[in-house]
């Protein structure tokens, strides 16, 4: 009698096993009433940005009435967006989170995820599509560059390294005024500066530059925590502004640039060099004569006085 009643609950629980395995079959069969889904990744509702809302976009694969909560890390509900909403068949529907719970406050930081009812089957989106809700701010913790003058133009920068407290993008300013934002990249990395605001060759001068971080959330470094940085654009100029030689005699002039190359011409000759220090021969004849060295359409002049031997 015992063996009897040991097989029947056997085939009993084998029977059961089979019967769960095929509804779970059955059941990843049947499509999902929702697709289509587009969910932010991370944003910040205290940034007063584009990325100040969290968007949510989903389709339905037949018309319906939709509820959609955001749940907590815990999945406890923190903010009903809509509820039994009807919504039309495939048409893109998006809806907005501005980090509020139910009760008005400010959400905590952390992760949430977004949970549709519909079709009377209530869907907890994967973690894939989690939102993060982030409103600190990143710290810029150094700011640096290797060499403090450079000369602009052709495709010359100057690298400005950084150091953040997490993956941002580094922002450049001068004054109140962005000039440059870089790619979202990992928190040490470097920025490049072409010389140019609003896409104009600034003059040449020494400017103070201001490091930021912006991250992914929006979030971006108030300008009393930015780091500063000096750089001192030169394009080009000379050492000497007189410069008095016997007629016929070499000379030389040192060049200030941070250019490659560069041009001269001294009264009808002309030519190119590069390196600190122009080595040029006088002119056969007195009097006096322009030496003039340039790089992409930047000049610096130097009046040569040439007298007899």
């Amino acid at each position: 009698m015992q063996r009897v009643l040991t097989t029947v609950t056997l085939l009993g629980l084998l029977v059961a096993t089979a019967a769960a395995f095929a509804i779970t079959e059955h059941l990843k069969l049947i499509r999902s009433p929702v697709f289509g889904v587009v969910v932010s990744k991370v944003f910040s509702p205290t940034c007063a940005c584009a990325e100040s809302k969290a968007t949510i976009r989903v389709r339905l694969r037949h018309a319906d009435r939709v509820t959609l909560k955001i749940d907590d890390a815990s999945l406890h509900s923190v903010r009903t967006l809509v509820s039994d909403k009807p919504l039309p068949k495939r048409r893109p529907v998006h809806f907005f989170w501005n980090g509020r719970t139910d009760s008005g406050a400010l959400a905590p930081d952390g992760s949430y995820l977004p949970e549709i009812k519909v079709a009377r089957r209530t869907i907890l989106f994967p973690k894939v599509d989690r939102i993060v809700l982030d409103t600190k701010t990143p710290k810029v913790l150094s700011a640096s560059v290797a060499h403090g003058s450079f000369s602009p133009g052709g495709h010359r920068t100057i690298a400005i390294r950084y150091a953040f407290s997490e993956r941002a993008h580094a922002v450049v300013y001068l004054g109140r005024h962005r000039i440059t934002r870089g790619r979202p990249s990992r928190p040490k990395g470097a920025i490049k500066w072409a010389g140019k605001v609003d896409g104009s060759q600034v003059r040449a001068g020494t400017y103070v530059l201001s490091i930021g971080a912006l991250d992914l959330a929006g979030n971006e470094t108030p300008a009393a925590s930015r780091k500063d940085v000096t750089v001192v654009v030169r394009y080009i100029d000379v050492a000497r502004r007189v410069i008095r030689v016997p007629a016929g005699f070499r000379f030389t002039v040192g060049v200030e640039t941070e250019a490659p190359r560069y041009t001269w011409r001294l009264g009808r000759r002309h030519g190119s060099a590069h390196g600190k220090v122009l080595r040029l021969r006088a002119p056969s004849k007195r009097g006096t004569y322009r030496l003039v060295v340039g790089e992409h359409g930047h000049t610096a002049v130097a009046v040569v006085k040439v007298r007899r031997r």
